[in-house]
């Protein structure tokens, strides 16, 4: 599920730390694929929250029932949240409920927090119209109630993403995690739309992250991992590159993240052939916007631009052409 682009900046992230570190191949290796695991546990972080806030939403309202005065609404609570399809089916999905059981027990630590979230949420005009149209719910409605649930769900979980008490709680569980906090949000805001009432319940593949049974994850996690390689095996040639196209710059004064993007890129364009030199061009100067200067964008495009043309003349850059 996770994107080249993101697994390029896991690995420029695991090697940047490694370089200060001092750590060959082999460690900086093994610290890449512990970043990629963690992000399995927070994407499943985030999405327990969903039952989570359910259980205690309902332990809120049966104590509604139990004020010494309760209004109208304490006595005779909707009930339809409580009930809605796509998140009771999450809460018993065997592989998302073990996930949970492994990595999530900190939501129940945190119930004051959560209690926090809903009565809030339940002020928002997003929980009436929910509640009160499930209220009005008739028989052709019944047909469209798991679309309208998963709606529902997808909206409760942008709002849990953005409550910045429950984020401060995910951050304290690992550092890695505040840089991708919201890309890994997004992937689950991806995911869960994609889940259908035919085919979701309790036994149905809980997507995750990185997935080693998906053909596809595991094929662009080698690239990664054959990325990550060739860039610590290459690094001293590509510096020595750097410097002979280096004019009115000492290699001193160059940031080392952009030194690293470049060697990144040299990596890549020589050691992929199958990814048009564009791509990665395009995918260099994209990581050079996140990761370094506003300037950074300029220099790499000039530097590869130079490199290109140097490691063409030297039959070192071979694409295979799809026709």
């Amino acid at each position: 599920m996770l994107s080249r682009h993101f697994l390029r900046s896991k690995v420029l992230q695991a090697i940047y730390a490694g370089r200060y570190e001092e750590k060959n191949t082999a460690e900086v290796a093994k610290l890449f694929e512990y970043h990629i695991q963690k992000l399995n546990e927070l994407g499943v972080l985030q999405v327990a929250l969903l039952p989570r806030f359910v259980e205690v939403a309902g332990e809120v309202i049966e104590g509604g029932k139990k004020k010494f005065r309760p209004t109208e609404e304490d006595r005779n609570p909707s009930l339809r949240m409580l009930d809605n399809q796509f998140i009771r089916r999450m809460a018993d999905n065997f592989e998302l409920k073990k996930a949970m059981e492994s990595w999530c027990g900190c939501w129940e630590t945190h119930e004051d927090l959560i209690r926090e979230a809903f009565l809030e949420f339940r002020k928002t005009k997003e929980y009436r119209e929910y509640v009160n149209e499930g209220d009005k719910e008739t028989g052709d409605k019944e047909t469209s109630r798991f679309e309208e649930d998963k709606a529902f769900a997808i909206l409760l979980f942008r709002y849990l993403m953005n409550r910045e008490s429950l984020r401060v709680v995910v951050g304290e569980r690992s550092l890695l995690w505040e840089d991708d906090f919201d890309q890994i949000a997004q992937y689950n805001f991806m995911m869960m739309k994609t889940l259908e009432e035919a085919t979701f319940d309790e036994a149905a593949v809980w997507p995750v992250m990185y997935d080693k049974r998906e053909e596809k994850d595991e094929a662009d996690m080698d690239f990664a991992r054959d990325l990550l390689k060739n860039t610590m095996d290459t690094r001293e040639e590509s510096e020595e590159l750097v410097k002979s196209h280096l004019q009115g710059w000492e290699f001193e004064r160059v940031s080392r993240m952009d030194v690293l993007l470049i060697n990144m890129a040299v990596a890549e364009l020589t050691g992929c052939p199958t990814i048009p030199e564009k791509v990665t061009v395009d995918e260099y100067i994209e990581l050079s916007k996140e990761f370094s200067s506003e300037r950074s964008r300029l220099f790499i495009n000039g530097i590869l631009d130079k490199l290109i043309a140097e490691l063409r003349s030297k039959g070192r850059i071979n694409k295979i052409v799809n026709r």
